[in-house]
């Protein structure tokens, strides 16, 4: 049973629903309404809630703690990932969910409840339902943790500082973690967690997940604190998925799951081995990098950013093609030529969900987005697949806000393949520049 009060008074500053105007260009859905498409919305999240949000007893003070359960059963567990998605959803649902405050602060207590045993400010990614530690390590994910980080940030624009919580100074130390003990110190790439060695022989800071390129939260950290640290965090990101795109995927768009270098001497980018991490696809468009059409369409759609919009039609017009206008043709996970991987012949809205933010950035996809938006919109499937659905409708349904101050003057310089024989880091610097001299950026 949820515990609908004790949350502080302040009322929110972005209801829900906010009907963002998007980047110049952008589509809609236009098949429903737009009070069709908050109910939508409405619907999808009370379900979430009912299915995937669990009371976590309560703090000494009798504030309640929250968290975001894998799975329906009650003894599901809890991954730091799930916990980040419900803050931001909780945030985004504020003036629909009279209770969304006190959910998030008791999401948030319970994050802080669970710290990470290598750095402390950083959450652990795996809580038993019955908080027994050391089941699956005590060490961090940077998803989970950059998604708490980003909602921090959204909480302080909702609610303000005058509650349990000073958002802001919450966000700013936890920001502070992640960039000592989650971030390449020299490629400014995500680290998988906590548990990486900058210079490790299997896992370093040259072998990062792609759906953990977050150009909009790069973009809004930089600009809470440590600009050139997450600014540099940006450009890295746009110059690898770039030279992925072009040199691995140049008619597909599709980026694996996981990447490694090339060699122990050359840094250069490729698609991870199979079975690197989590299994025999990780080279490949799989569970992992689906989130990929989400991170860089919100980058495009609410930053106005260009090169996360053109990376993101390269695969929106290719999906559209491939599965010959026809959601239920999307297969669940492809290798990068556009073979669809073994044992993916079944629909999916972990898949089909982001491809709708995906179409948003494309001017020739109404019907195609349309069509998604359909597909997905009365999602029923697991934990995963409903809350990128929820975020996604979120999304499409001009629902989502980002805490980032839009830089829409930015012209980075962009990098080709030609540059591959060459150092990693040497092509990301040039991004790096464009971004930091971008005009319009200050760092607060």
């Amino acid at each position: 049973m949820l515990c609908p009060g004790l949350a502080s008074g302040a009322p929110p500053q972005r209801p829900f629903p906010q009907h963002v105007s998007y980047a110049a260009g952008s589509l809609r859905p236009s098949h429903r309404s737009q009070s069709q498409q908050d109910d939508d919305v409405r619907l999808l999240y009370e379900a979430w809630k009912l299915h995937f949000l669990s009371a976590a007893g309560s703090e000494p003070d009798g504030h309640p703690r929250y968290r975001v359960r894998w799975d329906t059963p009650p003894e599901a567990a809890t991954v730091s990932e799930g916990q980040g998605y419900g803050m931001v959803i909780s945030v985004l649902m504020a003036g629909h969910d009279a209770a969304a405050r006190t959910i998030f602060d008791g999401l948030l207590e319970f994050a802080k409840d669970h710290p990470s045993e290598i750095d402390a400010r950083l959450m652990d990614w795996w809580v038993e339902a019955d908080e027994i530690p050391e089941r699956r390590g005590n060490d961090s994910a940077f998803d989970g943790d950059a998604d708490i980080a980003y909602a921090l940030l959204m909480a302080e624009q909702q609610w303000g500082a005058g509650g349990r919580f000073d958002y802001g100074a919450e966000a700013s130390a936890l920001l502070a973690g992640m960039l000592s003990s989650e971030l390449g110190p020299q490629s400014r790439l995500p680290l998988l967690g906590d548990w990486v060695q900058p210079d490790g022989s299997t896992y370093s800071q040259l072998t990062p997940r792609t759906s953990d390129f977050l150009p909009d939260h790069f973009l809004a950290f930089a600009q809470a604190r440590d600009a050139g640290a997450w600014l540099d965090a940006r450009a890295a990101a746009s110059w690898t998925i770039d030279f992925i795109q072009q040199s691995y995927a140049p008619s597909t768009g599709l980026v694996p799951d996981f990447l490694e270098p090339v060699s122990a001497t050359d840094p250069t980018p490729r698609p991870a081995s199979p079975n690197f991490l989590e299994g025999a696809n990780d080279g490949f468009y799989y569970y992992n990098s689906a989130r990929v059409p989400l991170r860089l369409g919100v980058s495009a759609l609410v930053g106005d950013d260009a090169v996360s919009r053109e990376q993101v039609q390269r695969l929106s017009l290719w999906i559209e093609a491939e599965a010959e206008a026809d959601p239920a043709r999307i297969r669940a996970g492809y290798r990068l030529d556009g073979t669809p991987v073994a044992g993916s012949n079944y629909f999916t809205s972990a898949f089909a969900a982001p491809l709708g933010v995906a179409a948003m950035s494309s001017a020739t996809q109404q019907q195609w987005l349309n069509d998604l938006y359909e597909a997905v919109r009365l999602s029923q499937e697991g934990y995963y697949e409903d809350t990128l659905t929820l975020l996604s409708m979120l999304v499409m349904t001009g629902n989502y806000w980002s805490p980032a101050v839009p830089e829409t003057s930015a012209v980075p310089v962009r990098v080709g393949p030609g540059l591959a024989a060459l150092m990693a880091l040497l092509g990301f610097l040039a991004l790096r520049r464009a971004w930091r001299a971008a005009p319009g950026f200050s760092a607060r």
